[in-house]
């Protein structure tokens, strides 16, 4: 994948939501999917935009989170012989319709169901965290991570979703007894994996995410040196619970090998 095509992305990707989401920022009107989740004009709007840009730089279908399962569905399928763009116009609505600075424009492209190219950007902050497959992962030019500093297990910094854990006796026991010094859950899943990639967080534990909200940040966290697995023990990229894939992480082998040991012990 090439680095010009990476670099019209990210200026896609700050033009897009400099016109389209920041203008709603702290005004905008709501709306309830079928799901009980948060809708804005800006979502929408958002994800309008990216599906005709998108197909500007790679002619292929798109698949956003505003769109039916069904349509989802066969845009999945599509994206297995053509490739896909995956796109999540605002993770963390709700986050955006409070006012709370923690919100993402992800993007990632894929072919065969493995991301070749992802980026996510923070609005607010201007960080844009990106990666193409076998080049690095960076923030704004820097390569990550940021940093690597020498943690254990009970003085990790922790990125964990409770309430999507499946397991009862894992959630009572993250709950209860949490093997980590600190546990941040801020409601925006990929800046959850730039913020594991960067070295901002140490663990990360999710039980199921949708795919526009791992397919940029997982392939950006990997390609900063991380590992990956998962609650159901199969691969992580396996093409097995494609919207509802739960995750494993820790950026330092050692600690990744001592936080999946105690979660497969507490499952």
């Amino acid at each position: 994948m090439s680095v010009s095509l990476l670099d019209q992305l990210i200026t896609l990707m700050r033009h897009v939501a400099a016109t389209e989401i920041m203008p709603y920022f702290l005004n905008v009107g709501t709306s309830r999917k079928q799901d009980g989740s948060m809708l804005t004009q800006a979502d929408t709007g958002t994800q309008v935009r990216l599906i005709h840009e998108l197909v500007q730089l790679i002619n292929c279908p798109v698949l956003g989170e505003e769109m039916t399962n069904a349509q989802q569905l066969n845009l999945w399928q599509q994206g297995q012989k053509q490739g896909l763009w995956v796109i999540d116009p605002i993770d963390g609505t709700n986050n955006f319709i409070n006012g709370i600075p923690y919100f993402t424009l992800s993007i990632a492209y894929l072919e065969q169901g493995r991301p070749l190219l992802g980026a996510i950007l923070n609005p607010i902050s201007q960080e844009c965290f990106y990666a193409a497959q076998g080049q690095g992962a960076f923030l704004n030019g820097q390569p990550l991570p940021l940093y690597r500093a020498d943690k254990t297990l009970q003085t990790a910094i922790a990125g964990v979703e409770l309430k999507y854990l499946r397991s009862g006796k894992l959630s009572d026991r993250m709950y209860r007894f949490p093997p980590i010094n600190s546990i941040r859950v801020m409601g925006c899943s990929t800046l959850d994996w730039c913020y594991l990639a960067s070295g901002r967080y140490d663990v990360y534990l999710h039980g199921g995410q949708k795919l526009w909200d791992y397919a940029a940040g997982a392939l950006i966290y990997t390609e900063a040196g991380g590992q990956l697995a998962t609650l159901e023990k199969d691969e992580f990229w396996s093409g097995q619970h494609v919207f509802n894939r739960s995750a494993i992480a820790a950026l330092q082998p050692k600690l990744f090998e001592e936080w999946l040991n105690w979660i497969r012990h507490n499952q």
